[in-house]
């Protein structure tokens, strides 16, 4: 893939896979630009091996679940217990964006049921599809998409 068509793709894709992001990162805009922008670096760093065009968007949808996965095994909790008394919420959802009670309950069920339920209801993906973004078996995103609607309506049922 050349320079000008990875531009392409990306000027595609840009709008949807930052939405995606943004979900999976629970409404944290500051850490869905930073995956984007490095699972965009780490594209194009490898296009040259990538030689399918017409799957680009589940190619970087898999480069930026993986980067966001990567991100989350590095996150490491360190707060005294006198700064945890000052804390009073940990919600980094954007106040002004609609969707914020969608956001914190996604952030209530697992990394897993998150992306799959984002894949399919929000990107479109199929179960194949997404089980190939996440390198799991078509049954397992079944499972997630399943356990995902039922963990989030008990959630949103309580808001």
């Amino acid at each position: 893939m050349t320079r000008e068509q990875f531009i392409s793709h990306v000027e595609a894709t840009q709008k949807s896979f930052r939405r995606f992001l943004v979900a999976l990162c629970c409404g944290d805009n500051a850490l869905a630009d930073d995956i984007a922008q490095e699972s965009y670096i780490k594209g194009y760093l490898s296009c040259d091996s990538f030689s399918n065009p017409e799957k680009f968007s589940a190619w970087i949808y898999k480069i930026g679940y993986n980067t966001f996965l990567n991100h989350k095994r590095g996150e490491r909790l360190s707060v005294n217990i006198d700064d945890a008394k000052e804390i009073h919420s940990d919600d980094k959802a954007d106040v002004s964006f609609a969707y914020q009670d969608l956001y914190k309950a996604l952030k209530n069920i697992s990394a897993k049921e998150r992306t799959s339920i984002l894949l399919f209801y929000m990107q479109g993906y199929s179960i194949k599809e997404i089980a190939a973004i996440e390198e799991i078996s078509q049954d397992a995103v079944k499972q997630h998409l399943s356990r995902g609607r039922y963990h989030l309506r008990g959630l949103l049922s309580n808001n």
